[in-house]
């Protein structure tokens, strides 16, 4: 049903203009309000009321959920529940979310009201909402949403309560809890909504992973060292990793005995790696293909940090360029591939010398490109050992690397032999 379908029932209901209402809608949804909530936004600015005659939709198994749905009813266990606080048509507003299930899949869920269900309800939920969230269809409870206790529990396939590991944990989840050690905090001041805002970031670490953190109401008890339970945090993505955001509903519990923390990181292939969608901290071996363009000898911007070509900036036009060292590698290991990100000291060390170094070789050639020609030569075909910051996007895989050795290991060999034991 389209807004010029809604509009129309919505004017029939409530005895008013239909080119109005469907004004009153397209100006609500500009805002990125959920269609449920704008139909009843109107229908009060109408003296309407709730829609409290409005027939209840037919109940769904959650996997038959899709966004072309307008209203559904599912019956479902409740797997979390997360609160914050969102500005909201300029007010801030206080939601729930997290996601439902039943024997057919799960689905996410916002609340824009408190129902005072809790991880493992069972739960009948009438006249709910669908819109796409990320790319798949969510669930909105409303005003005009009924929810009540299911007649029988709801048996699923899928961990009840927030409770995870770092590895485990994806951006856009909500309502989780992690039991972790502080390894590093900073504090900083932002340009927040509400002007400047003072925060702390760092990293948190456990037995599987290691992840960057927000904290959105920095707290006295989250400091260097300290091992401690977070309660409902979300994760989003920030520079294409998972990060941990705690907001004014987090609780935060000292933990009596130390937190066990990874020394080393994660070793996956490179397929398993992009699978994930982007990590923190991870390592990959793989044998080196190529060396990219925009290697070696580079040019960036004082202001931004961006290459530069032709002195131009994309954001601040014709710049006076800082001379750099970078590698751009693209690393194989028989799974998939990925652009392994050298910084200029890391480029040094392979290069077999600094700036200045690359400077007055290129001058003596009269080329830059010998320097990434000298890279080349250096690394191409041979096997190393790569460990840092893993980021996914439409343009492909990226490791900004913070380790990069030459591997004992061949990976190519590996990944053949994995291949050979999966077709037996």
């Amino acid at each position: 049903m389209d807004v010029t379908d809604h509009a129309e029932e919505l004017a029939s209901d409530l005895g008013v203009d239909k080119e109005e209402v469907k004004a009153d809608l397209q100006n609500l949804l500009e805002y990125s309000v959920p269609i449920e909530e704008a139909k009843q936004s109107v229908r009060r600015k109408h003296g309407g009321g709730s829609a409290g005659s409005a027939p209840t939709p037919s109940s769904v198994d959650i996997d038959e959920i899709s966004t072309d749905h307008g209203n559904v009813t599912v019956t479902a266990r409740v797997l979390s529940v997360g609160t914050r606080t969102i500005r909201y048509q300029g007010d801030d507003i206080t939601i729930r979310e997290g996601e439902l299930a039943d024997g057919t899949g799960r689905i996410s869920y916002t609340a824009w009201q408190d129902f005072g269900f809790e991880p493992g309800d069972s739960l009948t939920i009438g006249n709910a909402g669908v819109r796409e969230w990320d790319g798949r269809p969510e669930l909105n409870l409303n005003e005009s949403t009924t929810v009540a206790v299911a007649g029988e529990p709801v048996e699923v396939d899928a961990e009840i309560g927030g409770d995870r590991a770092l590895i485990d944990l994806e951006a856009g989840d909500r309502g989780r809890n992690v039991e972790v050690r502080v390894l590093e905090v900073d504090s900083k001041t932002i340009s927040g909504r509400d002007g400047e805002t003072e925060i702390t970031e760092g990293v948190l670490g456990d037995a599987t992973a290691k992840l960057p953190f927000t904290d959105w109401q920095p707290r006295s008890t989250v400091t260097p060292g300290a091992d401690i339970r977070i309660e409902d945090v979300y994760v989003r993505e920030f520079r294409g990793v998972p990060s941990i955001n705690l907001t004014e509903f987090s609780a935060v519990t000292p933990l009596p005995d130390p937190i066990d923390v990874a020394e080393d990181a994660p070793r996956l292939s490179i397929a398993d790696a992009v699978d994930a969608g982007g990590m923190f901290d991870v390592e990959v071996v793989g044998n080196v293909l190529e060396i990219r363009d925009g290697s070696g000898l580079i040019e960036r911007c004082p202001e931004c940090g961006r290459v530069v070509q032709g002195g131009q900036c994309r954001s601040h036009g014709a710049v006076d360029a800082e001379d750099d060292l970078r590698v751009k590698a693209i690393l194989d290991d028989g799974t998939d591939t990925v652009t392994v990100v050298l910084d200029a000291d890391r480029t040094a060390e392979v290069y077999g010398g600094g700036l200045d170094a690359a400077l007055a070789a290129a001058t003596e050639a009269m080329d830059k490109a010998v320097v990434s020609d000298a890279i080349a030569d250096s690394l191409v075909g041979r096997a190393y050992r790569v460990r840092g910051n893993l980021s996914v996007d439409e343009y492909g895989a990226n490791l900004d690397a913070s380790t990069f050795e030459p591997a004992d290991d061949d990976p190519a060999a590996e990944a053949r032999a994995a291949l050979a034991e999966v077709r037996k």
